[in-house]
């Protein structure tokens, strides 16, 4: 792990949706300067807009859009599994019965990065098969169903002690992973798990050792409103730990926070991106409401650097590369090219964002990114990749160790 030795000014930055955001915006300028790996065509910016559009109005008939979060693919295939939880927890009051589906929604983000094309999860109870974010999400549903994550092995919850336990062999067997049903980053995904059992030691934010208790820590601070950067900031905080060590400051480790070679020394050249914290964060919203809490300021946070937002970008031609060749190549996470596209795509998301706003007649308060992330980008890059490749392969191919996608 690089350790960098900024300043808690600089650090706090690093970790807020303004920092995402504006360095976002430096990477897209930079782009439109003529540097990087990007070409960013402003003249199909219109018609994707309209594709988004297309695809809000086909997917969300009404009108009522969810916010983009782990919830949704817990409903896969017509099923409403968190329904089913709901009820299954109707006799609990209600900030035990948030702590659970925190427990739930917490375990199953960290495992949800991308599956591969070849992986695919059959629901013994529905016989449904479901590939991608939805296999993901509804086997780590069951998984936790299992009580394989509690202390004592059955317990509908995750404690520490259970996560510590969690092995390889434990993630195979209930995501069904076989040599001809292989899952992308089976150890990386355990490691998070087994970090996580870690990151609860952190008592202040964890008092029972749970990931649920997050919950308790943000009404100790905020009382029953709580800004959703601070919601963002306490994911930071408190599963910080469990990230692999890329860049750290004085031991805090950075997670999603990478050097592009080419923006500056130090501290201007490092781009934070925190994907998987603001997708746990959206995912942490609906328990945190459901509890009666109030979460305000969800349109300060950003879109996702994900494939699936960035593959609508260069599908729709949005980006270009400027070396064709590239999209044959793997690219590491760290690379200035990932950077860029990850970076570019929640720039544009915001510009996206505004223009789909304008459209429905809503104000950023009324309709955040967490809606137009779910209501089209995401479905968007998803129709674009299957349209464009039989695969429904993003168009870049990324090294994935199942801790960043």
């Amino acid at each position: 792990m690089s350790d960098l030795r900024l300043s808690l000014t600089e650090l706090n930055y690093l970790l807020s949706p303004q920092a995402v955001r504006e360095r976002a915006k430096t990477v897209f300028t930079f782009t439109q300067g003529g540097h990087g790996s990007f070409i960013f065509r402003p003249e199909n910016f219109k018609s994707t807009v309209a594709y988004v559009m297309d695809v809000i109005h086909k997917n969300y008939p009404s009108g009522k859009i969810p916010f983009h979060s782990r919830w949704g693919h817990f409903r896969a295939g017509g099923i409403d599994r968190a329904a089913a939880l709901k009820q299954r927890l109707s006799n609990v009051e209600p900030l035990e019965r948030a702590r659970v589906e925190l427990d739930l929604v917490i375990t199953s983000v960290l495992l949800d990065a991308g599956a591969g094309a070849s992986w695919q999860y059959i629901e013994k109870s529905s016989d449904k098969v479901f590939k991608r974010s939805e296999g993901l999400g509804v086997a780590s549903f069951h998984m936790f169903l299992s009580g394989v994550m509690s202390g004592d092995g059955t317990a509908l919850k995750a404690e520490s002690r259970g996560l510590q336990r969690v092995t390889a062999e434990d993630l195979r067997r209930h995501f069904q992973v076989t040599a001809e049903n292989p899952l992308l980053g089976v150890d990386g995904r355990v490691a998070l798990l087994n970090g996580l059992s870690r990151a609860l030691s952190n008592k202040m934010i964890f008092k029972d050792g749970r990931p649920g208790n997050i919950i308790d820590y943000l009404m100790e601070r905020h009382g029953r409103s709580i800004p959703a950067s601070a919601l963002l900031r306490a994911v930071l905080d408190g599963f910080g730990p469990i990230w692999p060590g890329r860049l750290s400051s004085n031991g805090v480790n950075l997670g999603d926070v990478w050097r592009h070679s080419r923006l500056g020394e130090g501290f201007q050249g490092l781009v934070p991106l925190h994907k998987l914290s603001q997708w746990m964060t959206y995912s942490l919203i609906e328990p945190i409401q459901d509890a009666g809490l109030e979460v305000t300021g969800i349109e300060e946070l950003t879109g996702l650097a994900e494939y699936r937002n960035g593959g609508l970008l260069l599908d729709s031609e949005v980006l270009l590369l400027k070396n064709p060749e590239d999209a044959g190549k793997a690219w590491a996470p760290g690379s200035d090219l990932i950077i860029e596209w990850r970076a570019l795509t929640v720039h544009l998301l915001d510009l996206i964002g505004v223009e789909v706003q304008k459209a429905l007649r809503k104000t950023p308060q009324e309709f955040p990114l967490a809606k137009v992330l779910e209501g089209g980008t995401w479905w968007a890059g998803r129709f674009l990749a299957k349209e464009k490749r039989a695969s429904g392969d993003p168009p870049l191919r990324i090294e994935s160790d199942g801790t960043v996608f």
